[in-house]
């Protein structure tokens, strides 16, 4: 498909859950999302696998056989100071706090929308400066680091949530995402007027449509995706 999401490395991310289909529909959504991902059903010898595989983010499930995941951050991070993202269906505050606390770069909790899933994933490892901030579709550069876009060598003067819509979609490397998963990755909730999303999305497309050809295209009925046309 033309227009796919351009980055200058690829990130290697291991995901840990005993769910055999959590696991592999997660190791499959990193794949199409452009990261090199593995999966493991428990924590069974993670040191040995950490120094064979040498991911650069491990997503940890908590609930799983033998250590768990609490547990397995101290070993993640006595091995390097790899990224950390906790999957749980433990939702309470204690539990986050000690998540976070205990050294996570960041808490999910299931059930989840894979689309916000591959853009926190995104997110850590840019902080940790395991991926390039740079990424370009088409003419877009998006320097996420310094938080800055331009097209055709024009800057363009987006807004702060402007940009998180922008980053969020360029997450999806061309993949459909809806308004209500839009809305989750950007604003924190979903149970909110889908106009919020579609006024950003217009306003963006203007500034971004100024300088060249449609690059967020409608899939009527569905939600949006971000694709360059040569």
């Amino acid at each position: 498909m033309p227009g796919v999401v351009e980055e200058q490395a690829t990130a290697r991310v291991l995901v840990v859950e005993d769910s055999d289909a959590i696991r592999e529909m997660v190791v499959e959504a990193l794949h199409a999302a452009g990261y090199a991902a593995d999966g493991r059903a428990d924590g069974h010898a993670l040191e040995e696998f950490l120094d064979g595989y040498r991911p650069d983010l491990v997503i940890l499930d908590v609930m799983i056989p033998g250590r768990d995941g609490f547990a397995l951050i101290d070993i993640a991070r006595a091995w390097s100071d790899v990224g950390v993202v906790m999957l749980t269906a433990l939702d309470g505050l204690p539990d986050r706090l000690r998540g976070l606390d205990g050294g996570a770069d960041d808490y999910i909790v299931k059930p989840f929308e894979m689309s916000e899933l591959i853009s926190r994933v995104g997110a850590v490892l840019r902080r940790r400066g395991r991926i390039a901030s740079a990424v370009t579709v088409g003419d877009l550069i998006v320097d996420r680091g310094a938080g800055v876009a331009a097209r055709a060598g024009h800057r363009l003067n987006l807004t702060a949530t402007e940009l998180n819509v922008l980053n969020f979609v360029l997450d999806q490397r061309g993949r459909i995402v809806s308004a209500a998963q839009i809305l989750t990755a950007v604003w924190g909730y979903d149970a909110y007027d889908d106009n919020l999303v579609h006024v950003h999305i217009s306003s963006l497309r203007r500034k971004l449509e100024a300088y060249g050809p449609r690059l967020i295209h409608t899939v009527r009925g569905i939600g949006y995706r971000l694709y360059s046309t040569p």
